[in-house]
């Protein structure tokens, strides 16, 4: 089973390793190597907040999001996207951005590639820490039937019930962080506001289109639409494909807002384009997408129903971080730190929680039954 999820993620990473030495000998395929096992440790909060998506999402979407979804990781978010950025910042065009990526100039140069993309950050920070920030806000002001630190998460449900009161906390932290952090304030407020408006686009869009799909469920169910004479694709069908498809498309900007922090950071270890795209896209993001499907099929999000509290934790303390970035950068070890003590945190208090159960003579996974009754 281990080796079927995780047996590419291991071919690619020995073909990604073998290309980093052929491209640049040992120096190049060490830091590949670093550079993969610094995605995977930062990434492990987002395989389990992809996983809480990707359990909704229907096999041909997963194995989308498995294929293409992974062209995009690698190519799109950790090779064109720094190339874009620079490319629009120091208002060249992108093959002149890709020449300038290519002579590995040192940072200090003020016309390098790494300084030119860390001069970005601040837009960058804001667009991906709004992001991140509403999918935490969102999340957090939502009333669970099951809760990990209740005693935080009851008077935060209470809030919640305040009608778009994530929106208002968001735009008034970017107003501040802007004003008090950034040289130019107002280009972070763009950056901001975009992210902010990304967030609402993908995921309002994604909600309605699943809506309806399981509104259309629930007629199929009783019948209702078996009786109505239609032909081609069932418009069940029709919905479904939509809910599926913006699913898909906020997974990927889930994913590239995630990936942000890991992107810049890569740069204190190598400027080249080349080997962040083997190391971070190849390795990193192949082994984060094997470890979110290693979650869904062994349903271990059911088993530690905690996991999920604890990503979004870490979601929450990432996208402060990046906002803070707009003026200060942290390093990308402490982000690291603090998302991998969230994801243990909750991890071991899954564990408790499946002992007491199982002491109790009561299930511990995640039912439908459980759901409804437990309240911990």
């Amino acid at each position: 089973m281990n080796l079927r999820i995780f047996g590419w993620s291991y071919a690619v990473t020995v073909a990604a390793l073998v290309v980093a030495f052929v491209y640049g000998s040992w120096e190049a395929l060490i830091l590949c190597a670093i550079l993969g096992v610094l995605e995977i440790s930062l990434s492990f909060d987002n395989a389990v907040v992809n996983a809480t998506v990707l359990e909704r999402m229907s096999e041909f979407w997963q194995r989308i999001f498995l294929t293409i979804g992974i062209v995009i990781a690698v190519f799109g978010m950790r090779l064109v996207f720094p190339l874009m950025i620079v490319a629009v910042t120091a208002g060249l065009n992108p093959v002149e951005s890709l020449t300038l990526a290519l002579e590995r100039r040192p940072e200090s140069d003020p016309t390098s590639y790494a300084h030119l993309l860390n001069e970005a950050y601040p837009q960058i920070a804001a667009f991906g820490g709004m992001f991140l920030f509403m999918l935490f806000l969102d999340w957090m002001f939502e009333d669970r039937d099951i809760r990990w630190l209740a005693w935080l998460e009851r008077p935060l449900a209470r809030i919640g019930q305040l009608n778009r009161v994530s929106i208002v906390l968001a735009l008034v932290a970017l107003v501040a962080l802007a004003n008090t952090l950034a040289e130019d304030p107002a280009v972070v407020l763009i950056a901001g506001a975009l992210g902010l408006v990304t967030y609402l686009a993908v995921n309002g869009l994604g909600d309605l289109f699943d809506t309806a799909g399981q509104g259309q469920l629930e007629e199929v169910e009783a019948g209702d639409v078996a009786e109505k004479n239609v032909s081609g694709p069932s418009t069940l069908a029709k919905a479904t494909g939509r809910a599926g498809f913006f699913l898909f498309l906020y997974l990927e900007v889930l994913d590239a807002a995630f990936s942000f922090d890991g992107v810049i950071g890569a740069f204190a270890i190598t400027v080249d384009p080349i080997i962040i795209a083997l190391g971070l896209g190849l390795i990193g993001a192949m082994f984060v997408r094997s470890l979110t499907v290693f979650l869904v099929r062994k349903g271990t999000l059911s088993d530690y129903v905690y996991l999920e509290h604890g990503a979004h934790w870490a979601i929450g303390a990432l996208s402060v971080i990046l906002l803070v970035g707009i003026g200060y950068h942290v390093n990308e070890v402490v982000t690291g730190l603090i998302g991998v003590a969230f994801i243990g945190a909750a991890f071991l208090s899954s564990i408790l929680r499946n002992r007491r159960l199982a002491a109790e003579g009561i299930p511990t996974k995640k039912t439908a039954d459980e759901l409804a009754t437990e309240k911990v």
